[in-house]
């Protein structure tokens, strides 16, 4: 998957309409991309600051604002909560393609976004919990849809500008995400939790008023309905929902009567659910008898890829959790006489992938040029490994915090350097493999079933701060995610030319 090359951006500055006037591009890009850009942008803005704050905001002391639950609880918390998160872009998808289109889809999801975070704004914790409930539900919505509204602007699946059209929104998630920390982080951990998550409210906000204004750009496919649901089927799947609905509230309410219900009980009823459904969807969509065998042949392919991000998020999105936590208690807030909060960290990543990703760009075009540029299968074993590395250097760094002291920011600065590479190798390769692979019956649900990636991952991470409790946060769990990472890595190379051939005709 080759990113834009350079001489393309630059020549494609604009292009001709049907009366031959020239009509403006964004980088030579298609208009439309801008707005999904900003609006994107606004988006992670509001998640990444929202979820600078949350684990944080789970163990603080009550003294402190916060809500006073253990590290461990609250690490699970914060996993099996961005598991959801991506979960619900698998129906998000669905209701796209079956309902609304990914342009409304989009807009609904962003306007319960919004809600969700002033929700988080009001000091109690019933409206904690579901105004998280809320940003859950809006962001399965939005997600996957709005990667896909990118996809709509390439109608041809091989034009060479579809890599970097994607790259750039990359861009734009990641510029959200650095600033995200900076503000919100910061008005949440230095002066009022509840202050920092109504910013969050703002942001989400600012994104929906970009979106509305820049509609005319997008592409008239993404209001198109895919599948439409006729009237009888819709009834009987809005009785089933209502079914299970109701027999988990019946369930959990028992639970609760009883005097058993602790937030174990959730943590493990969704943990269970983020890793059951991506198989039962894969084997649903594998018996579609709609699905040519060029359809199906790509599918299996592409499951080599879910697994592979699998691994890959369950060590990278713990950076909200176990990394934060080990920022917050174990690391010294100060370099070169400078102080700042913790939550700072955070904007680390986002910060190294506007840095590297024009180099990271430039570097996959070379390759190319020289008949050298790995395979799809290859830069997914290579961001495996690295991201395995990562933890290998967490290691060292928990070696040096102990007994009590604080260690140099540096460390964090280096494992954070490491896992960007690692994600720039992988991730948006997989964004893009995603649309290519994808059946046309399941364009939509095919970019949710790639968050739902996250989701397996996000949940194991989840297993793993339950079963071993605060010895999540300890050199042997660093060592066992990260040669699990590396062995992934070392098995997709291995096996490189058997995905290969299962992609048929994309590449």
């Amino acid at each position: 998957m080759t990113p834009i090359p350079v001489e393309v951006a630059a020549e494609a500055v604009t292009t001709v309409t049907a009366n031959g006037s020239p009509r403006k591009t964004f980088f030579g890009h298609p208009r439309g991309l801008s707005t999904l850009f900003m609006t994107e942008m606004w988006e992670r803005f509001s998640f990444y600051g929202m979820r600078a704050l949350l684990v944080l905001y789970l163990v603080a002391p009550a003294d402190k604002g916060g809500l006073g639950l253990g590290a461990a609880t609250g690490a699970a918390i914060y996993s099996v909560y961005n598991a959801m998160v991506y979960l619900l872009a698998l129906p998000g998808g669905w209701i796209s393609d079956r309902f609304w289109g990914a342009r409304k889809t989009v807009l609904i999801g962003g306007v319960i976004i919004m809600i969700g975070h002033f929700l988080l704004a009001v000091p109690a914790a019933a409206s904690f919990f579901v105004g998280l409930g809320f940003i859950a539900v809006g962001s399965g919505l939005l997600k996957a849809n709005i990667s896909t509204m990118v996809g709509h602007l390439y109608p041809d699946k091989n034009d060479p500008r579809r890599d970097g059209g994607f790259t750039i929104f990359y861009m734009g998630i990641n510029l959200g995400a650095f600033a995200a920390p900076l503000v919100i982080g910061t008005v949440g951990q230095s002066v009022n939790w509840h202050i920092g998550f109504a910013l969050a409210g703002v942001g989400m906000a600012l994104g929906l008023t970009n979106y509305i204004f820049g509609g005319r750009n997008l592409s008239p496919q993404s209001s198109v309905v895919t599948s439409p649901m006729p009237r009888a089927e819709r009834t009987s799947m809005i009785r089933k929902a209502l079914f299970w609905l109701a027999l988990a509230v019946v369930f959990f309410g028992a639970v609760a009567l009883s005097g058993h219900f602790t937030m174990g009980w959730v943590i493990w009823t969704l943990t269970a659910v983020g890793l059951i459904i991506p198989i039962i969807v894969f084997a649903r969509i594998r018996k579609d008898k709609d699905l040519s065998t060029d359809e199906r042949g790509k599918l299996t392919g592409y499951i080599w890829f879910f697994v592979a991000a699998a691994v890959f998020w369950m060590i990278y999105d713990q950076s909200g959790s176990t990394l934060s936590l080990f920022a917050n208690d174990n690391t010294s807030s100060k370099l070169f006489g400078f102080n700042f909060p913790s939550t700072w960290f955070q904007s680390l990543n986002p910060l190294y992938i506007m840095a590297l990703a024009p180099v990271m760009a430039w570097l996959w075009v070379w390759l190319h040029r020289r008949d050298k540029n790995p395979s799809t299968a290859v830069k997914f074993g290579i961001g495996l490994a690295l991201i395995g590395l990562s933890f290998g250097v967490m290691m060292l760094a928990m070696a040096a915090a102990s007994g009590g002291h604080l260690v140099t920011p540096l460390w964090l600065a280096l494992v954070y350097l490491v896992q960007t590479v690692g994600e720039l190798t992988l991730s948006p390769v997989g964004l893009s493999v995603t649309t290519k692979l994808a059946p046309k019956k399941y364009a939509s649900q095919m970019m949710g079933i790639w968050f739902l990636a996250v989701t397996a991952g996000d949940c194991v991470a989840a297993v793993l701060q339950q079963v071993m409790g605060d010895a999540f946060l300890s050199t042997t769990s660093f060592a066992i995610q990260g040669a699990a990472a590396l062995l992934a890595g070392v098995a997709m190379v291995m096996y490189r030319r058997k995905v290969r051939a299962l992609m048929g005709d994309v590449h």
